[in-house]
């Protein structure tokens, strides 16, 4: 597998062996390391799970888990650990307006598509704050 589309992803199904267990709402980030925790699911029963994205094969027409069990039930204690994808779009980020980033296979964040005066540009992913 190789790097995908954030805002992509978004629209995958997430399938348990071809069966619909839901729809990711979003993507958590650490930006501290630029890695991807996991996805914010809303399943078939209306409920919000997460997603750890180490559970998860994302391919170009799924996001498939080999258990139910994976989708894991408290999504509010996950997302209030990472930064939510959804709320980083169109803000200022590297020099131009976020429209999407590059996930590599192992959820490493590997490049930032932003806007700067008009148009779309690759960018690289800002280093890590000193801490």
């Amino acid at each position: 597998m190789g790097s995908r589309s954030a805002a992509g992803s978004l629209h995958l199904p997430i399938r348990l062996r071809g069966i619909q267990l839901g729809r990711p709402t979003d993507i958590l980030l650490d930006l501290d390391g630029w890695n991807v925790l996991g996805f914010a699911v809303l399943c078939g029963d209306d409920s919000r799970r997460f997603l750890p994205y180490a559970a998860a094969v994302v391919t170009d027409e799924e996001i498939a888990v080999g258990s139910a069990l994976m989708l894991l039930g408290d999504a509010g204690f996950y997302e209030q650990r990472g930064v939510s994808f959804r709320s980083l779009l169109g803000t200022e980020l590297a020099g131009g307006t976020l429209l999407d980033m590059t996930i590599d296979a192992t959820g490493h964040v590997t490049e930032l598509e932003l806007e700067r005066e008009g148009l779309r540009v690759l960018a690289a992913v800002p280093a890590r704050a000193a801490a």
